[in-house]
């Protein structure tokens, strides 16, 4: 009879925790997966912002995305900057930001390039190093590494 009942306890805990991982997993807004979008070339920047919109529409906005930029990646996320064909990037990176997307640029190419962090678009974070950032943001929170 013991027995019997161990077993019973066994299947109950982990029917709990089958049911409370499908659960959770189903629950509206809650994110799915982190991912960190590399950039170091504005020239790959419009591709992806798109690859961003494209990313959230697949996974319903269940995906936390951050952008962090250095080097020569930071120029799209400067006030008034246009891709090659001039259409301005801050329409794309504003709807992005409305939907949760983070933007974060390297105060260390800030500093050697001289760029003044005011005339980056609004919302944009400085982090002291870009690829400290996205070494953190893998290491120690889990985030997928996307290199656009």
């Amino acid at each position: 009879m013991t027995q019997r009942i161990w077993h019973w306890i066994a299947f109950l805990a982990l029917t709990s925790i089958f049911t409370t991982g499908t659960a959770a997993a189903d629950t509206p807004g809650e994110v799915q997966e982190k991912v960190v979008y590399h950039v170091t070339d504005s020239n790959i920047a419009r591709g992806a912002l798109n690859n961003a919109r494209n990313h959230l529409d697949a996974t319903e906005g269940k995906t936390k995305i951050v952008f962090v930029t250095h080097g020569g990646g930071i120029d799209f996320l400067v006030q008034g900057a246009t891709d090659k064909d001039g259409n301005p990037y801050d329409v794309a990176i504003e709807k992005l930001q409305g939907r949760g997307v983070e933007f974060r640029v390297c105060n260390n190419t800030l500093r050697a390039r001289k760029v003044d962090p005011k005339t980056l678009v609004d919302g944009s974070i400085v982090v002291p190093s870009g690829i400290a950032e996205v070494a953190r943001l893998q290491s120690r929170e889990g985030y997928v590494y996307i290199k656009p």
